[in-house]
């Protein structure tokens, strides 16, 4: 049975794709892995199909026009025929001991009947030249050792959110939600991890250090010159989620409130970009995002606007901007994010 199908979205990837697919390869044939070259330019497939031919029955390859890491992730998905989805990047990889816990794990679900929409385990920053890595853990606020609802977890912090690294959802649920990620556009990992979230029942959540986050390149997405220059589809991304749902209809409290503080976060990021680039007609996309959301869904602009993170960006005049920008780079080396 292939428990988990790993899609690995890759776009002129040739030099550090190697390290992401031997990485879950001792999986053996608990595991699918689903190599999509979206339109790659370099090695990337012929990369793709030797390891193909070696592993016939783990690796698929995907050959597609480029569509963007969105699409290269639909793409995986409509593929997949493991129980379980996860998607890696190619410049990140996985630890083989915790992917040899998360099999077990699934292995023991599998045999007590027992099915999850959600399995979290905990990501690591491999950050370029830095010795002291940081890994992000969430034991102080999911159950452990236990399936569990929304409604049995604790409060998050800024740094704890759930990302891409940090989830694997059941492969059924996520076709059945109707996810499809937008083409030729960044920073829809948001929309991955957050669309999904209402129609998750059942969780999992695995205290091990599984995923290996790579940060260090310059043309990377979270380079903080590169998401300034990317800033519109940064809004883009953050309206597409605010339209997705009207939050005061989702039934449990605890995930409202978690939703709503992702949207908090996503509103923040795409502020301090705009007051970070010093450029006035960003000034103004700014009041615009601000102002979207307000006519888009009142109560829950009320509870941004005024909470902490939405006061911080909006303090008014040039001084406040620049207390705005010290904030995000006081919490930016906190957490360590790029």
């Amino acid at each position: 049975m292939k428990y988990i199908s790993f899609a690995i979205p890759c776009y002129n990837s040739q030099d550090y794709m190697a390290h992401a697919i031997e990485s879950i390869l001792p999986g053996g044939d608990e595991v699918e892995i689903i190599i999509v070259n979206d339109g790659s330019k370099d090695k990337t497939s012929q990369i793709a199909h030797e390891y193909m031919d070696k592993y016939p029955d783990i690796i698929k390859v995907i050959d597609k026009e480029n569509g963007g890491h969105g699409d290269a992730v639909n793409a995986g998905l409509a593929n997949a025929s493991g129980k379980y989805f996860k998607v890696v990047d190619s410049d990140d990889w996985v630890d083989e001991e915790a992917l040899h816990k998360i099999l077990m794990l699934l292995r023991h679900l599998e045999e007590d009947n027992e099915q999850i929409d959600m399995l979290i385990s905990n990501y690591v920053y491999e950050k370029a030249g830095v010795t002291h890595k940081k890994c992000i853990h969430y034991r102080n606020v999911l159950p452990q050792d236990e399936v569990f609802r929304w409604d049995d977890i604790g409060h998050f912090r800024l740094d704890q959110y759930i990302l891409m690294h940090s989830v694997i959802y059941r492969t059924d649920m996520l076709k059945l939600s109707q996810m499809r990620l937008p083409k030729h556009t960044f920073y829809v990992d948001n929309i991955y991890v957050y669309y999904p979230l209402p129609h998750v029942r059942k969780i999992y959540y695995l205290d091990v250090d599984f995923y290996r986050y790579f940060i260090g390149r310059e043309d990377q997405s979270v380079n903080e010159k590169v998401m300034i220059a990317r800033v519109d589809q940064q809004i883009f991304v953050t309206k597409t989620m605010i339209d997705m749902y009207q939050l005061k209809k989702v039934t449990s409290k605890k995930l409202r409130q978690y939703m709503i503080n992702y949207l908090a976060i996503m509103m923040t990021v795409s502020s301090i970009l705009l007051i970070r680039s010093k450029e006035k007609e960003n000034l103004e996309k700014k009041k615009e995002l601000w102002l979207y959301l307000k006519k888009r869904d009142m109560k829950t602009y009320i509870k941004i606007r005024y909470g902490i993170l939405g006061q911080t960006m909006n303090i008014p005049g040039k001084s406040g901007r620049k207390i705005s920008s010290l904030a995000y780079t006081v919490a930016r080396r906190i957490i360590g994010f790029n």
